[in-house]
């Protein structure tokens, strides 16, 4: 698969973490806070652009076997179960991926891990 492909698996994951009711936001990794500092200027220059990076908190590869490998790091609301809202997350993404792979007629497993960096 190539970049675009990579970067709107990326955009799955993320939108399917975000749509679990308890799940404030997705944490970004530091390389991913480290290329939003990097480029605030030019988001800013670019088109009015917002600067939110809508695949933050998302790392996923594609392993040497051909399966997916996804992990979401999320920002939890302290009302809510947090094993739960987890589960639910790891459901959610790794439906939405499975099915962008299918789409592209490349089947091909996918396993998610979810990390809770915070509740708030």
């Amino acid at each position: 698969m190539n970049a675009s492909h990579h970067g709107n698996i990326h955009r799955a994951a993320a939108r399917a973490a975000l749509d679990v009711p308890g799940v404030l936001a997705l944490q970004p990794a530091l390389a991913d806070r480290l290329a939003l500092a990097a480029s605030r200027v030019y988001e800013a220059v670019a088109a009015g652009a917002t600067g939110r990076h809508e695949a933050a908190g998302v790392r996923c590869e594609l392993t040497t076997v051909g399966a997916w490998h996804v992990e979401v790091r999320c920002i939890l609301d302290k009302d809510h179960r947090v094993v739960d809202v987890a589960r639910r997350v790891r459901e959610n993404v790794r439906r939405a991926v499975t099915s962008y792979v299918a789409q592209q007629g490349r089947a091909a497993p996918v396993t998610v891990v979810v990390t809770v960096t915070r509740t708030v």
